[in-house]
C-alpha cells in the first residue's frame, strides 16, 4: 500500500525538485537581493516563451527531496535572507507545496519567501492556511501571446494583498492592451509589474507605452539575471 504522505510529519513529505541555488533575485520588488531559489519540478502550463522548460515533462525530475532535506540545505549551505519558491509551478502539489512553504517561512533568519505562481492555481487555500507574514505571492498572469490565457483564474486578483505582486509578461501591443483591460476589470491590491519579452517588445517601447497610457501605478519589471548572465544559463 502506498504511503499516505500527508499522514507523515510535514518534514518527511517528499517533493520532486529541479534545483536549489543562491544568487541575486532577478525581478520584482526584491530584485538585486541575494536570494535562495528553491525550484520545484512540474508545471500545469506550457507557455510559448517559457525559459525553464527543463522544469517540466517530458523531462524528468532531477531528484526528489523531503522538506527536511530542503530546509536543511537552505539553512546550512546559504546565507541569503530571502527565498524564491519557484518552478515550474511551485504550488502544483497543493497541501505538499503548502507544507514546504510553511517550513521555509519557519527558518529564523529568513525575512521573505516569495512564491512565483502562474495564475492558474487557486490561491485561496494557501492564503487561508499559511499565516506567516513572510509568505508573499507573485502571480504571473499569462497574456494571450503566451498561449495559456484561457487557464487564468481571475478570482485570484481579489485575493492578492498589498505585499503581493502580479506580473504581466508582454510580448506585443495586443498583450499590452489586454493587460491594461485586465487590471481595469479585476482590481487588486497587489503591485502590478509589466515585463517585456525583449525579442518582440523592446523595453524602451514598453516604457513609452506605459507613459502614454498613464499607468502611474504599474512598475516596469526588468529581469536582471538576463542582463548579468546568458539568458539560457541555469543556476543564476
Amino acid at each position: 500500500m502506498p504511503v499516505n504522505e500527508m499522514a507523515l510529519t510535514p518534514r518527511a513529505i517528499r517533493l520532486p525538485m529541479v534545483e536549489i541555488f543562491e544568487t541575486v533575485e532577478g525581478e520584482g520588488t526584491r530584485a538585486g537581493f541575494p536570494t535562495v531559489f528553491v525550484r520545484l519540478f512540474g508545471c500545469n502550463l506550457r507557455c510559448v516563451w517559457c525559459d525553464t522548460k527543463y522544469s517540466y515533462p517530458p523531462a524528468e525530475a532531477a531528484n526528489t527531496m523531503t522538506i527536511d532535506e530542503i530546509v536543511a540545505q537552505v539553512e546550512s549551505q546559504y546565507k541569503a535572507e530571502h527565498i524564491c519558491m519557484t518552478g515550474g509551478e511551485p504550488l502544483l502539489y497543493g497541501s505538499r507545496s503548502a507544507a514546504l512553504l510553511k517550513e521555509l517561512c519557519g527558518i529564523e533568519r529568513i525575512k521573505d519567501v516569495h512564491v512565483e505562481t502562474n495564475g492558474a492555481i487557486d490561491l485561496a487555500p494557501f492564503l487561508s492556511e499559511i499565516g506567516s507574514p513572510k509568505a508573499r505571492y507573485i502571480m504571473d498572469y499569462k497574456l494571450p501571446d503566451s498561449g495559456e490565457n484561457d487557464a487564468m483564474l481571475h478570482g485570484n486578483f481579489a485575493l492578492l494583498r498589498p505585499q503581493d505582486e502580479v506580473k504581466f509578461v508582454i510580448a506585443s501591443d495586443a498583450d499590452f492592451d489586454f493587460a491594461v483591460k485586465v487590471l481595469a476589470a479585476y482590481p487588486t491590491e497587489a503591485l502590478a509589474l509589466f515585463s517585456p519579452v525583449w525579442e518582440s517588445m523592446p523595453p524602451a517601447k514598453l516604457v513609452q507605452k506605459m507613459l502614454a497610457a498613464g499607468l502611474t501605478g504599474v512598475k516596469l519589471n526588468m529581469q536582471l539575471h538576463k542582463i548579468i548572465w546568458d539568458p539560457a544559463q541555469r543556476g543564476v
